[in-house]
């Protein structure tokens, strides 16, 4: 191998430090597909091209917006395509923008239920807390509403 391949060549813990991503994480990604198997050396080391640095750093960023693996292997393929069919990428992030607006009512819902419960115990002196009763419940909270118990006193 010629100096000028060998420099474009990196280890794994190279490619870990140049983008961020631990080890075990770009294993993973080469196990599920997302990231090419890189060659080898003949020690068996892994060898990484710029091109896997660039791929990997496609995977962060779109891991980074919450993209699952398949919308990733996804987008990837459209990436690979000459003519980039923008449309296509468009309706797999319009299709993950929906569920991004569906976890943040789901979070404000939570939230409100949390603070609700946590506000009928501000003292929390009481035997009973209204976040223990509610998680031992077995029916969950309609419509952001917390549950009932409220905190008894201690009685000395």
């Amino acid at each position: 191998m010629d100096t000028a391949a060998a420099s474009a060549r990196l280890a794994i813990g190279t490619l870990s430090k140049q983008t961020g991503c631990n080890i075990e994480k770009i294993r993973y990604y080469e196990r599920v597909g997302l990231l090419p198997a890189p060659a080898r050396s003949a020690g068996g080391y892994r060898l990484y091209g710029t091109g896997h640095l660039k791929w990997l750093a496609f995977i962060l960023r779109a891991r980074a917006l919450g993209f699952s693996i398949d919308e990733v292997r996804t987008l990837l393929k459209l990436a690979e395509e000459r003519k980039r069919p923008c449309a296509e990428v468009r309706v797999v992030a319009e299709a993950h923008l929906k569920a991004v607006h569906a976890k943040i009512a789901d979070l404000r819902r939570m939230e409100r239920v949390l603070r609700a419960t946590v506000a009928r115990c501000t003292e929390g002196k009481g035997f009973d807390c209204p976040l223990i009763e509610a998680l031992y419940r077995e029916d969950p909270p309609q419509g952001g509403r917390p549950p009932r118990p409220r905190c008894r006193q201690r009685q000395f």
